[in-house]
């Protein structure tokens, strides 16, 4: 199933060229109360939403894609969890590159560990702002798993069972000498869409095409096969450092290609099994 949040705040369920706005799904959620326990609401009950978009999606309304506003499919993650230098070849770029390393040392995820980026997520239709014109802002397409409930030291055999979905991801980064985590936390740096797709319609994460162009040229185009972590493995070392929750994100990792954006560029990633998505680029 594939499902999406747009527009006010609404869900719909996306259909070949439409959407179905089943958002009276939403009325089951449980009232949350203050403080609210950790996690994204929705993402917590996901398999009850799903039962109730298949009851009522038959007498929804449909709308056309083109007619909608794409927002983040996850409105409340407590992190977005970052996977630096995870592919081979992105590493040899970012060494000979200098507008990417600044002369520093580039390891790989082995040594880098992993990182928190901004849990404020924004979709397609909201689109990037970029920062610090002056400075050289690169766009990194990245396949992005959804947890679906809280694990602390999962094993990897049992990795998948704590996603709940998959998504396209965009993290964008100024390039600097700064921490990444500072640098890939900038306002609307963190993008995901164009909706969520369930895990059941996705047999293999470890096996999935995806790409981004700018405009009309090709920047990166990869599979989640050339992971040096897989998403297992990320899962697994993720889950020993934080507790994991409904609606957090895991951004698996940009391949080679990353280059930079400029102030009216149009970013088009896809995403096999997934879909794609146009974000367009403005200055902040």
């Amino acid at each position: 199933m594939k499902l999406c949040r747009f527009d006010d705040n609404r869900l719909g369920l996306v259909e070949d060229e439409t959407v179905a706005d089943v958002s009276s799904a939403l009325d089951i959620l449980p009232t949350v109360r203050w403080p609210a326990p950790h996690g994204d609401n929705l993402i917590a009950n996901l398999d009850a939403i799903r039962a109730e978009v298949e009851r009522i999606s038959g007498a929804a309304k449909r709308i056309s894609h083109s007619e909608i506003n794409l927002l983040s499919p996850v409105a409340n993650p407590t992190k977005v969890i970052g996977a630096p230098v995870n592919y081979l070849a992105h590493k040899d770029e970012a060494t000979t590159d200098q507008g990417v390393s600044f002369g520093q040392d580039i390891k790989s995820i082995d040594e880098y560990g992993l990182f928190l980026k901004s849990p404020v997520l924004v979709g397609p239709s909201e689109g990037v702002a970029l920062h610090f014109t002056d400075r050289r802002n690169d766009h990194e397409v990245e396949i992005s798993a959804i947890i679906g409930k809280q694990g602390k030291n999962v094993i990897r055999e049992n990795a998948l069972d704590h996603i709940a979905a998959y998504a396209i991801g965009l993290d964008m980064t100024v390039r600097g000498t700064e921490e990444r985590s500072l640098r890939k936390a900038i306002d609307s740096y963190s993008v995901l869409g164009p909706w969520l797709v369930t895990a059941d319609e996705i047999d293999d994460p470890d096996n999935l095409d995806f790409s981004i162009h700018v405009g009309e040229e090709l920047r990166q185009k990869s599979n989640t096969n050339m992971l040096i972590f897989d998403m297992r493995r990320l899962i697994e070392y993720g889950s020993e450092f934080y507790t994991l929750y409904p609606g957090d994100v895991i951004m698996t990792g940009t391949p080679e290609g990353v280059g930079p954006v400029q102030p009216g560029d149009v970013m088009h990633c896809w995403a096999d099994k997934i879909g794609h998505m146009d974000i367009p680029v403005r200055a902040a």
